[in-house]
This record gives C-alpha cells, sequence and structure tokens, in this order.
C-alpha cells in the first residue's frame, strides 16, 4: 500500500488581512517540507480569516481573495515548495458571481483544483446562507498514488454528501478544512464525529481546525486524525498554533469512476491528478503526536485568555484598563488580562466612594501586588459629591450614579492614554440587568461576559491552585473569593439583597437562557414558582441592555448576541 506523509497547519488567520495570512502559509509550508510532507493542509478560508460575515458581500474583497490563490501558488513554487500539495480556504465565486466558501488545492505554481462548500450551516453563531452559494463537487486529488477526498467543515457534520462519495469513489484519505469554534466540551463532540465519519467513508478522516479568535468567537484548534476503525493516530494541542506531522499508510487509488460521475447526494466528481509515483514505508514511521485534551476549567481559561489576547492584538490596542473593585469578576478579569497580555500591559484602577470597604480596597491592592498589574487609585466621593448637589439623587438612581461614576473615569483614562477597556460583568448579572448602563458595562471587551457566577468563582479557585502548583503565589487574594459578592453602592450590600442565590440562579438561568425551556418547564423540574417567574421576568426586561453590552468571547452553546437573538419590544410573558 502507497505512504504519504500529511501535515495538518493548524494556524491562526487574521479577518480581512490576506497578506499576512499568505505569508503564514508559505512560513507554515516551509516547515511541512522541511518535515518530509507531501500534502499539507490549512484551515477553512485561511486565506481571508473566518468568519468574514458581510465582507463576502464586498466585490473587492472576494476578488481580494481570488487573486490572492494564484500569486500564493506561484510563491510556494519559488520557494521551493511546488511539490508539495498545498490545500487552503479562500473566499471565492461561484460561476453567476455569487461569492462561495471555497478551498483550492496549488501544487507547482498553479491552482491544480477548487470546490466550494456544500453543506452551508445555517445555526447557532452561523449564517452562510446570506452569504454563499453551496457547491456540488467532491473534489478528489491523486498523490503518489493515493486518492485524497477533500471536504469543507460543515460537509461532515451532515449526514450524506461528501462522506457519503468519499466511501462511493474508494478515496485513501478524507481531508476537511474547518473554521469550528469553540464551546465547553465540544471537542469531545468532534472525536466521536470524526471517529464516525471515518467508518463512513471507509478511511482514515484528518480534521484541520483553526486556532485563535474573531470578536467573539474562539477557535480552539485540537486537530485530529483517525483512521477508518476509529483509532486515534493524532491530534494537536488546542489554543495553540502548531503543524502535525504523520505518516499514513493508505489504500491506492481506485478508478472505478471517471471524472465528472454522479455521486451520492447530487455531488460530481472532480479529479485531479497531481502525479507522483507510490511512496514505500518510510524506514522510519513517523507517528502523529497525541496531546491529552484540557480539563474543563483549563480548557475555559485558556479559552477566555486566548479570546482577549486575539481582540487587543487584531484590534491594534497595546495594553488594557479595568476598574479593579475588589471583588471576584474584577479579580479574574485582571489575571486573564495578565495571562493573556502580560502584566505590564494591563492597567487597573482603584475608585472608591463612601461606601467602599477598606477590605477590598485591600484586596485590589494585594492582587496588584501577586500580579504586578499596574494600580492607580482615583477616589470618586468627591465627583458623586457634585452630582449630588446638582441632581440630588436617591435610592437606585443615587446608586447607580457611583457605577456611571467610574465608567467616565476609565473611559476618561482609555481616551487619554489609549488602553482598551475590559467590562467585567459576568453571564449571571447580565442575563438579569444586574449591572450599570455606562458604568460597569463600559468598555470594548467582556472578558467574562458568557461565565456565569458559579463558574467564575470555580475558575478563580482553580487559577490559584495552578499557580500554587506551579510553585507561585496564588494570584486572587482569598478573602476575594470567600467573602460574599457585593456591588458596594449602599452601607451593607450584597449581591442576594437583589438577586436569588447563585446556585439556583445559575440552575434556572441555564434551562431558560441554554436550553431554551419555558417558565412551565423550569417549575415542573422542581424549581421554586416564585423565584422561576422572578429570574424569567428579570431576564426578559434586561434585554435591551445586554444589546449595549460589549463583546466577548462565546463558550457556551448560547451565548448573548451571537446565538440567543430575541426582541427587545416582547410581549410574551409565559417564559
Amino acid at each position: 500500500m502507497p505512504n504519504l506523509r500529511v501535515a495538518l497547519g493548524q494556524i491562526d488567520p487574521w479577518v480581512g488581512d490576506v497578506a499576512r495570512n499568505c505569508e503564514a502559509v508559505v512560513r507554515w509550508a516551509e516547515e511541512a517540507g522541511r518535515g518530509g510532507a507531501q500534502v499539507v493542509v490549512f484551515p477553512e478560508m485561511v486565506l481571508t480569516g473566518y468568519p468574514v460575515e458581510d465582507l463576502a458581500l464586498r466585490e473587492s474583497f472576494v476578488e481580494g481573495s481570488r487573486a490572492a490563490l494564484p500569486a500564493l501558488a506561484e510563491r510556494l513554487a519559488a520557494e521551493g515548495l511546488g511539490e508539495l500539495a498545498v490545500v487552503v480556504g479562500y473566499l471565492g465565486r461561484s460561476r453567476d458571481g455569487r461569492p462561495q466558501n471555497c478551498a483550492a488545492v496549488l501544487h507547482r505554481g498553479r491552482v491544480a483544483t477548487r470546490f466550494a462548500k456544500h453543506y452551508l450551516p445555517n445555526y447557532g453563531v452561523f449564517d452562510e446562507y446570506r452569504y454563499f452559494e453551496p457547491g456540488d463537487q467532491l473534489a478528489v486529488v491523486r498523490l503518489h498514488g493515493v486518492d485524497l477526498a477533500l471536504a469543507i467543515c460543515e460537509d461532515i457534520w451532515q449526514d450524506g454528501g461528501r462522506v457519503q462519495a468519499a466511501a462511493e469513489v474508494r478515496a485513501g484519505l478524507l481531508l476537511t478544512l474547518n473554521g469550528s469554534p469553540y464551546e465547553r466540551g465540544k471537542d469531545d463532540l468532534r472525536l466521536e464525529l470524526v471517529r464516525r465519519r471515518a467508518a463512513e467513508a471507509g478511511c482514515p478522516l484528518g480534521y484541520l481546525n483553526m486556532v485563535g479568535g474573531q470578536d467573539e468567537l474562539i477557535f480552539d484548534g485540537g486537530s485530529l486524525v483517525v483512521d477508518r476503525d476509529g483509532e486515534l493516530l493524532a491530534r494537536a494541542r488546542q489554543f495553540e498554533e502548531q503543524l502535525v506531522l504523520l505518516d499514513l499508510e493508505l489504500a491506492t487509488a481506485s478508478d472505478q469512476h471517471e471524472n465528472g460521475a454522479a455521486l451520492a447526494g447530487g455531488l460530481r466528481l472532480l479529479r485531479t491528478d497531481l502525479g507522483g509515483e507510490p511512496l514505500p514505508a518510510p524506514a522510519e514511521r513517523l507517528p502523529g503526536e497525541i496531546a491529552e485534551p484540557l480539563a474543563d476549567e483549563a480548557e475555559i481559561w485558556s479559552a477566555l485568555v486566548e479570546g482577549t489576547r486575539a481582540y487587543v492584538a487584531k484590534n491594534g490596542f497595546g495594553s488594557v484598563l479595568l476598574g479593579l473593585s475588589g471583588g471576584i469578576d474584577s479579580a479574574v478579569v485582571a489575571v486573564i488580562a495578565a495571562d493573556a497580555l502580560g502584566a505590564e500591559r494591563v492597567h487597573c484602577v482603584s475608585m472608591p466612594s463612601a461606601y467602599s470597604s477598606q477590605h477590598s480596597r485591600d484586596d485590589a491592592a494585594e492582587l496588584a501586588r501577586r500580579t504586578g498589574v499596574h494600580l492607580r487609585t482615583v477616589p470618586i466621593a468627591g465627583m458623586f459629591d457634585a452630582y449630588q448637589e446638582a441632581l440630588g439623587l436617591t435610592g437606585l438612581a443615587e446608586e447607580n450614579l457611583q457605577s456611571r461614576l467610574r465608567g467616565t473615569v476609565l473611559m476618561g483614562i482609555s481616551n487619554q492614554e489609549g488602553h482598551l477597556v475590559l467590562a467585567p460583568g459576568n453571564k449571571s448579572e447580565l442575563s438579569v440587568g444586574y449591572s450599570t448602563l455606562y458604568g460597569d458595562s463600559v468598555g470594548g471587551y467582556g472578558p467574562i461576559k458568557d461565565v456565569y457566577k458559579t463558574l467564575v468563582f470555580r475558575l478563580a479557585r482553580w487559577r490559584n491552585a495552578v499557580a500554587a502548583e506551579r510553585g507561585e503565589t496564588p494570584p486572587i487574594p482569598e478573602h476575594t473569593i470567600e467573602k460574599p459578592p457585593s456591588a458596594e453602592l449602599r452601607p451593607g450590600q450584597v449581591d442576594t439583597d437583589s438577586l436569588p442565590d447563585y446556585e439556583l440562579l445559575d440552575a434556572v438561568l441555564g434551562r431558560y437562557v441554554e436550553g431554551d425551556q419555558g417558565r412551565d418547564a423550569i417549575v415542573a423540574a422542581g424549581y421554586p414558582a416564585e423565584a422561576v417567574d422572578r429570574i424569567v421576568r428579570l431576564v426578559d426586561t434586561a434585554e435591551y441592555k445586554r444589546r449595549q453590552y460589549p463583546p466577548g468571547p462565546k463558550i457556551s452553546g448560547k451565548a448573548f448576541g451571537r446565538d440567543r437573538r430575541l426582541p427587545v419590544t416582547n410581549r410574551w410573558r409565559r417564559g
């Protein structure tokens, strides 16, 4: 049986930066060439980044992507990589002029073949029917006596289609380019899927995913290769750029079907022969690295760090700024930022009012000492008194004024010094509107906006435990984790004055927000009716606030904004 050395280029493309992305392809292809690979695969729409959203409707952008493709093929050949088959995703155009999510094989200085994604996802964060026309071909590339069938992401998530067609033509290997966003536990789901599709295709399957962050989406890599029996042959590390190399013994190419033949699911065979004699097994077979998947807290933390790092870097910011209150949310955000950027690029502001406790001020200072982030103090009591003299606010308006003054301070410093402001709100508070518009909600990015409060505490304890295992000082003061959460906007205030206990709140929110269960179903599951009614009402009436909150990394199956899209004006009150 012939052999191939296959490379999976798990890299981080930047949306809109076609020149940068092409340089990255060349750089990683060079590494694949040095490693002896015959074929290297890069992610879905790697030349343009993914997702491009309405950029796909801009003719100049489509043409920029299409023009980059032959230029990249020539560049690869000029760099001595002409014999390496390079598979890249790009933004193309159909015969009738509509945009398409495409991939191409570059070989010997030319575009050897190209095809478009067959199945277009239109659920969750995806709305590809808005942009793209589907493809109707199964691209099969013959290389050194092996038939390589090619697919793009959703093509293997749906039954039939290119997987079934690959089995029909007796492909030796099915390679799929992916831009599959991160969600908690999705790596296990992908492995199960890839094993099932390999069995259906009757051949090994290489699943190449991208890494990095794009606005709210995070891509976690975790690229896979399994054989036809489901045995895991290689798995890349999560959240890291990496080249996976391995030797595969594959079935000899079949001539049963002619080019253009009709296949399952209405597909047509698009066969391209790149030549090359079948290769014998190497003297020393290169096995694939099999990285261990991250545990739950480590995976989530890595996602939040990667999302923050990518958003800051790709939008051209050199540093970040946040209010450090001494509470758990701002403490976790500060440590995420320090892990993402380095403590020297994280600037914090303590903004005490007359109601700020000494222990909260001390906790903020202690976190800064432990982590090395910058901390300055800007008291707001004098500002508050000046506003009160003019306005005479009382009750909730008086409380919210303090938060809005802090927002003004942060945005003023940001405007003066150029930092990106990070908002510290968590998903529990955003769900029920427990935040102040133009106060604690100000900022350009919200690192924990998709993290429930109970998980915030878990992550804080986990991050401290990791530091202790490394022999480092735990970054978050223990008192910050143990004390009752409080906004400290009035004497003796704690969050449970205004909200149910967070364990109950998060359990109900999980069913209502993530699960789309109605009020009656949640009560029937054993939750107290009075609490459920209150939580449902708070969630429904806070939609207008959430619309004005900054973007943040999606880690759940139903993130606000990207996934959960409800009308602000809404009179349905039955959950």
